[in-house]
């Protein structure tokens, strides 16, 4: 397993999946996605958004806020991804995990720190 395989989340929605999930048409959840309040790469051919998004039939609290931090560092979608699944001993565990786990002030000051 490489580095780049470890950075990434254990599972993927698809954009019928998540507008399922989420209770929304899919053409809202591709809104979601140029609004940079969730994050897809394509997997296979298929764009594809981590599972670890979306908890209890919402996306996950904050995320919008760190995506945009990243978008201004410049960060591609896929950089974004990486940077979210790189475990962080500081935090303890990934960014994403600290955003599920109700510690974003931690997570956006370090995304913040990126721009510096």
């Amino acid at each position: 397993m490489t580095e780049t395989d470890q950075c990434q989340p254990d599972r993927w929605l698809t954009m019928p999946d998540v507008a399922e999930i989420l209770g929304l048409p899919v053409t809202r959840v591709h809104q979601l996605l140029r609004d940079h309040k969730l994050l897809a790469v394509r997997r296979d051919g298929v764009l594809r958004v981590p599972a670890d998004f979306i908890v209890d039939g919402e996306v996950v609290k904050h995320l919008a806020g760190v995506l945009n931090l990243l978008y201004d560092a410049r960060y591609e979608p896929e950089e974004a991804l990486r940077w979210l699944y790189t475990p962080d001993d500081s935090l303890p565990g990934t960014p994403v995990e600290a955003l599920v786990g109700n510690r974003a002030t931690e997570v956006k000051r370090r995304a913040q720190a990126i721009g510096f």
